[in-house]
């Protein structure tokens, strides 16, 4: 079936939104896989539907990742094409890949790279914030204080962080940001590649206007905030900055 393919694990970027954005090489590697490993069947079985793809299917997520990672370093290790995707984008970003991989170094089994879409990356592109230099954060914390304690790591870097927030977090985390961060200019992309995209650029005070003003909004979400550019923040900007904060904000 896979003549012309090597065998071991692919990592494969699926599209984000629109299935026709997916690669033909992708396309390739996933008709020759003897298995694909996914987040969630149901959602990976609609893309292979909508080109036709037959190969069979295999849940890999962080609830089973410790149960299911044997079976498919024995598949590798028989020789098997693998391939890796997850819901969308690029795998590993966020998921329990990373482990699956790690594994696959230490058991000498080829992995080979199936670049795509990457969310990260794409809001990047259109953020209008600098790209010589990035840093990916991923998701904050749910608790407030732990949220704070979280992003105090990223004050000082001298590139643009880019998280990931769900839309119903998304006010909490760009006040937090504006706490820690000081009013910065930040990006927020919603729904990146998907028929409802858009993107919200501004200071984040101004962002937290706009989305107050908005309401509830749906989605997944990427957001982007300006490196530092006047040395570290102290200790009473910080103070200000929760004054600012007070002053329309309950203490929780």
């Amino acid at each position: 079936m896979h003549s012309n393919f090597s065998t071991g694990l692919y990592v494969v970027s699926t599209p984000i939104g629109n299935a026709s954005d997916i690669t033909l090489r992708a396309l390739d590697v996933l008709r020759q896989a003897d298995t694909i490993v996914c987040e969630d069947t149901r959602v990976t079985s609609k893309l292979l539907a909508i080109h036709n793809i037959t190969s069979r299917l295999m849940a890999y997520h962080e609830f089973n990742a410790e149960k299911v990672r044997p079976k498919i370093l024995k598949l590798l290790n028989d020789n098997k094409v693998v391939a890796l995707v997850s819901d969308a984008g690029t795998p590993l970003i966020s998921d329990p890949g990373y482990k699956l991989v790690k594994s696959c170094i230490q058991e000498n089994i080829p992995i080979m790279s199936v670049p795509g879409a990457c969310s990260p990356i794409a809001a990047l592109t259109i953020s209008g914030l600098p790209t010589d230099k990035f840093f990916f954060a991923g998701f904050p914390p749910n608790k407030s204080q732990a949220r704070l304690t979280f992003l105090e790591q990223f004050v000082n870097i001298p590139a643009t962080s880019i998280f990931f927030e769900s839309a119903q977090r998304l006010k909490y985390s760009l006040q937090a940001m504006l706490i820690v961060f000081g009013d910065r200019e930040a990006a927020v992309a919603r729904e990146i590649t998907k028929k409802f995209e858009e993107v919200k650029r501004g200071k984040i005070s101004s962002l937290i206007e706009l989305y107050e003003k908005y309401g509830p909004i749906k989605g997944e979400i990427v957001i982007l905030v300006e490196p530092i550019t006047n040395g570290q923040t102290t200790v009473e900007d910080l103070d200000e900055l929760i004054q600012l904060v007070l002053e329309k904000k309950s203490v929780r």
